[in-house]
């Protein structure tokens, strides 16, 4: 399978496709799980590529964060994919348990480990080879590495498509803060190593907050040092989201180039940080969004 020839984060993981897949092979070889209706998918990128391979049948539950496509609403529900419960994940009966990076609490996720149940864990990479293996690694699981060999092709072919189109269309590295949430007055915002920040990255623009990894709460002078252009943000309905004028009613958004020009970008949270079968879509949603506005 043809691979993607850079990565433009510097980031992509070391290993080839076909190792990286042995590697956790053994968890499933002789236990794969083949009949329909037998598997728990924690995490939205998880449950997109079992559909994307055309195996959702298999899918006995999946965790809240599993939200496409829309045929996921009518599977049970077992709970956040960081807040679960092994009881319910088990109750359901699994044969086999296939889990997004992150899932927890560690200790619930333990228990997964230790039941008769076959658990395999998905890395989640943020870069295009991490999706490229995520796929690879899902299909492994499954027993279908043919048709995961398949859909692979296929999205690494996107994927290298998007990234050729942002390189064509520069959009003069615009300076993007990615607020996670501004509940009590307070922003919380994207950091290094995070999702957002690669996305942000591959779309052909520059994440704004280097000083730190990860989600933490920023202050009105660290904001005012960066000043973005555009405000990055998931697309929430009723009152999980703050509109345009809640956001510049805020001291520290309120002088930015982003407020002065009205710049905010709202994208699906699932289809902009998931890094699953659709991250060719986010890149390009993403990077037309700040074309659009430089």
């Amino acid at each position: 399978m043809a691979r993607l020839l850079s990565d433009p984060l510097g980031s992509i993981h070391a290993l080839g496709s076909a190792v990286f897949c042995a590697l956790f092979a053994w968890q499933v070889s002789a236990q794969a799980a083949d009949q329909p209706g037998d598997v728990v998918s924690l995490g939205g990128s998880v449950t997109e590529i079992i559909y994307a391979l055309g195996e959702q049948d298999r899918i006995l539950a999946r965790d809240s964060t599993s939200s496409f496509p829309p045929g996921t609403q009518a599977l049970p529900d077992v709970g956040y994919v960081r807040a679960l419960s092994p009881e319910g994940v088990l109750s359901v009966g699994p044969k086999l348990i296939i889990a997004e990076e992150g899932a927890g609490p560690a200790e619930a996720v333990d228990v997964l480990r230790k039941s008769s149940v076959t658990f395999v864990d998905v890395p989640d990479y943020h870069s295009p080879d991490g999706v490229v293996d995520k796929i690879l690694l899902v299909g492994q699981a499954l027993g279908v590495p043919d048709k995961a060999e398949a859909l692979a092709n296929d999205v690494s072919a996107d994927l290298q498509n998007a990234l050729n189109a942002v390189a064509a269309r520069p959009v003069g590295r615009r300076r993007v803060l990615f607020v996670l949430s501004t509940q009590g007055g307070r922003i919380m915002a994207s950091g290094a190593n995070t999702a957002a920040h690669a996305i942000i990255e591959l779309a052909g623009g520059e994440n704004v907050v280097h000083s730190f990894t990860g989600y933490k709460p920023v202050t009105e002078e660290a904001i005012a040092v960066a000043r973005p252009d555009v405000i990055l943000m998931m697309d929430r309905q009723g009152g999980h989201g703050s509109s345009n004028a809640d956001l510049w009613k805020m001291p520290a958004l309120a002088q930015t180039p982003a407020a002065l020009n009205d710049a905010v970008v709202r994208i699906d949270g699932l289809l902009l940080l998931g890094f699953g079968p659709r991250t060719p879509s986010a890149i390009s949603t993403l990077h037309t969004a700040l074309t659009e506005g430089s």
